[in-house]
């Protein structure tokens, strides 16, 4: 049992091996090759490594990290990535990678950490000597078990209610609601585009942080999705009010789920409507019918409205694994007083 590191610039060679250790487990669209390709070009320096765990002949563990500072090492971690780039093969044990890991890393690391991580995908470890957990966020998701009418019922009154209000006022105003669904690769730029001028109502125009063709976030979501549609698994889903954009939602497949990796819609629509809602629930409709997918995941922190719609959540957590284990015992320390130090904490911080 070995690690050999790689330099970033390699995991084009190294693709087949991450997809088959992808493949192994649950195929998560979110560390699917045509996901975390395009997310190294447009988000790394050069210094980050790719790590490959190698038993008997074959590579059964795979990582993308990245250094924070001297001593430090973690999963690489856009904000564009809802989970660390880690992979393993089913019923292999942290306790048993991570530490012959760290001591393979450049620079005498004293903390490695994994960010980010989905129970759904990789199991959460018990805390160990050298080992500790810390959550993160909680995520939801919907089951899209039975129909949507069952479903339907089961959302609040107030929900329903509303829903059912908007629909009404807007036909009563000569307003029609259009969902379309956009598979091509040739749709993707002039959606991207689209979907920038929503983001730019809002904040994120403000800031300067919405989806633009020439930053490296158009670039990265772009290329991904121009991928995930020539294999028939991404989707972009566009409302309309009329012929005028009102919401759009940017969407990965996986083998059973559907991931919504971005919501956008029109701010500047002030008429009491609430268009991310009601192509939420045409998406739904659709999704019910066709029974393509057994949930859609949000990944995203838990919101008010998140249960609107859902009441399963998780929680996402990190792993630190630690060099020395007085280093994990003061991690432990601090945790009780929710607060970590800078020193040993810096790789689950960054996230």
């Amino acid at each position: 049992m070995s690690w050999s590191l790689h330099p970033i610039s390699e995991f084009a060679s190294l693709r087949y091996t991450w997809n088959n250790l992808n493949t192994e487990g649950l195929n998560s669209p979110l560390l699917d090759p045509d996901f975390v390709a395009p997310l190294l070009e447009e988000f790394t320096t050069g210094k980050e490594l790719i790590a490959c765990h190698t038993q008997s002949g074959k590579v059964d563990a795979m990582a993308v990290l990245a250094p924070t500072r001297r001593g430090a090492w973690h999963t690489l971690q856009p904000s564009q990535a809802p989970v660390g780039l880690w992979l393993q093969r089913p019923g292999l044990e942290l306790d048993s990678l991570l530490p012959s890991l760290l001591r393979k890393l450049p620079g005498f690391p004293v903390v490695l950490g994994l960010t980010q991580q989905d129970p759904m995908l990789l199991p959460r470890p018990q805390d160990s000597s050298i080992l500790r957990t810390m959550d993160y966020i909680e995520t939801a998701r919907i089951n899209l078990v039975g129909t949507f009418d069952e479903y339907w019922s089961q959302r609040g009154k107030n929900l329903r209610h509303n829903l059912k209000k908007q629909r009404s006022k807007l036909e009563n105003e000569g307003i029609s609601l259009t969902m379309e669904i956009l598979r091509s690769p040739a749709d993707v730029a002039n959606a991207l585009a689209e979907y920038g001028r929503l983001e730019s109502t809002g904040w994120k125009g403000t800031e300067g942080t919405a989806v633009h063709p020439d930053n490296a976030q158009g670039r990265f979501y772009r290329k991904m999705l121009e991928a995930f549609c020539a294999r028939g698994l991404g989707k972009i889903y566009r409302y309309r009010y009329n012929d005028r954009v009102a919401a759009m939602n940017l969407c990965i497949k996986g083998r059973n789920s559907i991931v919504v990796l971005k919501t956008a819609y029109d701010e500047s629509i002030k008429d009491g409507s609430s268009p991310a809602f009601l192509l939420r629930q045409d998406e739904l409709k659709q999704m019910f019918q066709e029974r393509h997918f057994d949930s859609l995941e949000f990944y995203g922190k838990v919101m008010d409205w998140h249960r609107k719609w859902t009441d399963d959540m998780r929680t996402i957590y990190h792993v630190n694994c630690y060099r020395y284990a007085f280093l994990a015992q003061l991690h432990h320390a601090v945790k009780g007083n929710r607060a970590a130090p800078k020193e040993v904490s810096e790789a689950t911080q960054d996230a």
